[in-house]
């Protein structure tokens, strides 16, 4: 009998609750994509599944708490980690009063701006993928597709995935939510750094304004 509980099915992994020598653990399972070659496939779920545990310790080096990897299978392309107690932001944020809110969306900028100080981009900014435990302590969560980059381009994208997904999911309180990020990033990033993301993520912002009007049919 398979006592795995699937937890969360993503386009590039699934995340399994298992027991791992008696204790509750989360497998990251990357299966086989059958549009790709066998040995192409096996290649790259190998190597992403070693990049992954890479930059969750190097996250943990710059003070952002993360999961701890308990074991790496490149061949199974399966990562064992530490099943974080508590609730996703994405659950939680909204019931919260205004004050909790920026107090915990301030918190989360401090933990973007460490991350983006160290050279570390997430990748996959959302309050899904970011754990409030009971002590109040967030911690952040799949580095699938983080990488390594100090490029403001980088640090841009990054943000402005978090302010999308804010307004995609907690449309109410997602410019109240973006501002406490930011005030938290500016804190540990400086102002001048800041600045220079803010105006990176206007420009995304105006080269997807434009994309979309381009793509509006022509009234001629």
């Amino acid at each position: 009998m398979d006592d795995r509980l699937l937890i969360k099915k993503g386009a590039e992994a699934s995340l399994y609750l298992e027991e791992w020598h008696g204790r509750r653990v989360v497998a990251k399972r990357r299966l086989p994509k059958p549009y790709r070659l066998p040995q192409l496939d096996r290649a790259i779920r190998g190597q992403r599944t070693k990049h992954e545990p890479l930059i969750i310790h190097r996250a943990k080096e710059v003070g952002v708490p993360t999961p701890i990897v308990f074991m790496v299978d490149p061949s199974e392309a399966t990562i064992i980690m530490e099943f974080v107690e508590g609730k996703t932001v994405k659950q939680v944020l909204d019931g919260l009063s205004k004050e909790e809110r920026a107090h915990l969306c301030v918190q989360i900028g401090e933990l973007i701006g460490r991350l983006h100080k160290g050279g570390i981009i997430h990748g996959d900014l959302t309050t899904s993928n970011m754990i409030l435990t009971p002590s109040g302590k967030v911690v952040l969560v799949d580095f699938g597709l983080s990488e390594q980059s100090e490029e403001v381009e980088s640090r841009g994208v990054d943000l402005h995935l978090m302010k999308r997904a804010l307004l995609s999911t907690h449309y109410k309180y997602a410019e109240e939510c973006f501002e406490a990020i930011i005030r938290g990033y500016r804190k540990v990033m400086g102002t001048e750094a800041t600045d220079e993301v803010l105006k990176k993520i206007r420009e995304i912002e105006m080269r997807g304004r434009y994309v979309s009007e381009r793509r509006l049919p022509s009234k001629t």
